[in-house]
Parts: structure tokens; sequence; C-alpha cells
């Protein structure tokens, strides 16, 4: 799962980014309003963290901008204000949740959980294309009834297709939303490469009826094998 941590404070950014991204989830940060915007109109997010409080813009504003997009993505509040009216302002406007600073990582983390369960309803959220079943909120994989291990960039990498089937997909949009910021740092794609190769043999030996097909000069798409 994909979050978005909008702050401004440098170490707290930092705190918050480690804690979540050892829990499992693909984190990317903003430290402005603008750097935010960017990202939001780029990206699509499963939760943004969002400071109300930013040196270039009013978080609420962004708040706003994040609604009218419509694209589902949960929004929790941090912030050092802690009045009444910040987060009536705040909730009516559409965020989800609303955490006051100074706070515990561990209540974030369970605030976050919370936000993502309702979005789901509070049910298993399950996607099948051909005879592969992805079991989203427990990360797990099925081929038919059989069990398909699966190291978590590849169950990154194999939600990530199924969300998009039949879809090109180049393999630097691939790489930035499945491994996030970090991406900038790579000299070139072979890690792509290897992970997509390694999900495709598993697919591949587990008789996978839907396979992730090279699209030569432009990237990938989960096809049936036969195609």
């Amino acid at each position: 799962m994909k979050l978005l941590i909008i702050e401004d404070d440098a170490s707290l950014r930092e705190v918050m980014c480690r804690a979540l991204r050892s829990e499992g989830y693909i984190v990317e940060t903003a430290s402005t309003f603008f750097e935010a915007q960017d990202k939001i109109a780029g990206y699509n997010y499963e939760c943004i963290m969002l400071d109300i409080m930013l040196p270039d813009g009013n978080g609420l504003t962004l708040l706003r901008h994040i609604k009218a997009l419509d694209k589902g993505d949960r929004v929790i509040i941090i912030s050092a204000r802690d009045s009444i009216d910040d987060k009536v302002e705040g909730l009516e406007l559409g965020a989800d949740d609303y955490l006051a600073k100074p706070f515990y990582m561990a209540e974030l983390s369970a605030r976050i959980k919370s936000v993502l369960r309702r979005g789901n309803n509070g049910v298993a959220q399950t996607m099948s294309t051909g005879n592969i079943t992805l079991f989203v909120s427990e990360r797990r994989a099925t081929i038919g009834d059989a069990p398909l291990p699966l190291l978590k960039k590849e169950f990154d990498i194999l939600l990530y297709f199924m969300q998009r089937p039949n879809h090109i997909v180049d393999k630097a949009v691939l790489a930035e939303s499945v491994w996030g910021d970090h991406v900038d740092m790579a000299d070139n794609f072979s890690f792509v490469y290897a992970q997509v190769k390694n999900l495709r043999k598993k697919l591949s030996d587990a008789g996978a009826t839907m396979n992730i097909k090279a699209i030569y000069g432009f990237g990938y798409k989960l096809t049936e094998v036969n195609e």
C-alpha cells in the first residue's frame, strides 16, 4: 500500500517515514504545498497524512483539492492545531481522521489501518484476473485454489498490474509506483527487470492463465498466457 506524508518538519517526516516503511508500506513524502500538489495530481495513494500548516500554503486548501480530484485517497490530518474548530472544518471538508501533534507512531499506524479498513467497508479486498486471486488486505495470492508464495515487492508488482489488466505499463512508472521516492537514486532499472522476471517465472510455474508480457520499447502488460 502506498502512502504520502505531507509534512514540513523534516525530523518528524523522517520518523514517520521510517516507522511506516518498517511496517511494509511504500511511503513518499512532500514538504511543501506545491510539491504535495504535484504528487497528488500525478499518483494515487491509499492514504495521505496531511499537515494543515505548510510553509507555502494552507493544508485545508490542499484537502479541498484532493477531494475535488475524487480519486478515493484517504486523508488523515496531522496538526499541532488541536482546536475543535480545526477538527470540525477538516472533517467537514472530507478528511477521514484528525490526529493532533505530538502523537505516538503506534497511534498513527493504528489510525491508518482503521481508515483503510473503513475504505474497504471492513471486508478483505480481493481481486481476480484469470485464475489469479489476490487477497489484498492479507497480502496473499492464489492460483486457483493453490497458494502462490510471493515476496513483498513481487506482490506489489502483481497488484499494480492486476489493477491495470491489458494496459501497457512503462517500466519507469512501475518502478516509481512500487518503489516510491527512492527510485530516483537508481542508476538503471535492473532491479525492476529482476523482480518482474522472478514474478513471471513463479506465475508460469504455478500454471497461471495470465502473465506479464514484455512489450519491447514500451514496458510490460498483464495479459492472457496464449495471447
